[in-house]
């Protein structure tokens, strides 16, 4: 479906805006995780969420202005230091708004439905927030997995996802129970705890997206990629001594592997 440039550039914008939003829910999400976690009293930082305190520089603390906050523009013209302290700004904040535009662009230019379009875009921009937050804390936020469990069905409901409803919430009822089954037949033959609950959600996520005939593929997929990079980090010499490594980033490159590449056929069920 052919798009005119207003709309090309309005999907852009809305994508580096939405990038934007996933820096902060990158950095700021696991801050309140934690501080929920403490007991009434103990001495912490101040209450954070989503929207308190305004954006400020990690180094000098000093608030940053609205013009050097725009998504990407405001990086490309600090040259990516802070204005005030001149302390270099990570790359993770221009990469994550960039990938999230693509993102939506791509959902834009493969999908004649808006609301298909749209839909897709979220799954894609909640995954790639989900990698980055397991990949740096080991957690996968209820706040993030359970909406995209619940948006893949009203997804399937509507025929955004060419996935029947009822073939969607089997995916994300097998996709819990599946890794839940692991784990526990892990945990009761090792005494040992193999991947976190946030796993299961996630699968049951990708299940209620892509339906339960691509779980194989998914969990296959992931699987392969998690063991390669844990050999690579052992040659290396870089895993952690429990040996283990987040399996969520994985889970969510095998959610982009059949997004963009659909499942191998040797691998549906």
């Amino acid at each position: 479906m052919a798009h005119d440039y207003l709309t090309l550039a309005l999907t852009t914008a809305l994508g580096l805006a939405i990038g934007s939003f996933l820096n902060v829910l990158i950095h700021r999400l696991p801050i309140m995780i934690e501080q929920s976690w403490q007991a009434p009293g103990t001495p912490t930082e101040p209450a954070m969420d989503l929207a308190f305190p305004s954006s400020h520089c990690p180094i000098c603390r000093h608030p940053i202005a609205w013009y050097d906050n725009l998504p990407l523009l405001g990086f490309v013209l600090l040259r990516g230091r802070c204005r005030h302290c001149h302390s270099r700004i990570s790359w993770q904040y221009p990469l994550i708004e960039l990938l999230t535009a693509a993102l939506f662009v791509w959902s834009l230019l493969t999908h004649t439905d808006m609301g298909a379009a749209l839909a897709w875009a979220g799954f894609a921009a909640a995954l790639l927030a989900l990698a980055v937050i397991d990949a740096r804390t080991t957690w996968l936020p209820d706040t993030i997995t359970q909406p995209l469990t619940w948006g893949g069905l009203i997804a399937a409901a509507m025929g955004w996802t060419g996935v029947p409803l009822h073939t969607a919430l089997a995916g994300a009822v097998a996709g819990y129970l599946s890794l839940w089954t692991v784990y526990w037949g892990f945990r009761l033959l090792t005494g040992k705890e193999g991947m976190g609950y946030g796993d299961f959600k996630l699968l049951a996520a990708l299940g209620a997206w892509f339906g339960w005939p691509s779980l194989l593929a998914i969990v296959l997929i992931a699987s392969v990629s998690a063991l390669l990079v844990a050999v690579v980090m052992m040659w290396r010499k870089q895993l952690a001594e429990n040996r283990q490594i987040p399996f969520g980033p994985f889970l969510a490159l095998a959610g982009a592997w059949l997004l963009f590449l659909g499942p191998p056929r040797l691998l549906m069920v």
